[in-house]
């Protein structure tokens, strides 16, 4: 029973951070098309938010496989 749920969490945990990821990049994209002159300020913004979010995702895996 605590493998299925421990499985459950990953599960989560992964696709929560895949739809955050793919959410931020088409963000970023209607933010670019509306000002390519922002090009560098957004992309660097969209990079760090993306490897925060990659941070908390591998945290919760890792947290699931220690209970």
């Amino acid at each position: 029973m605590v493998g299925t749920i421990t499985s459950v969490g990953m599960g989560l945990a992964v696709i929560g951070a895949g739809l955050g990821i793919g959410w931020i990049g088409s963000k970023a994209m209607e933010a670019i098309a509306r000002q390519p002159q922002a090009v560098g300020d957004i992309r660097s913004n969209m990079i760090l938010m993306a490897a925060l979010i990659e941070g908390v995702a591998l945290i919760a895996l890792v947290l699931s496989f220690i209970s």
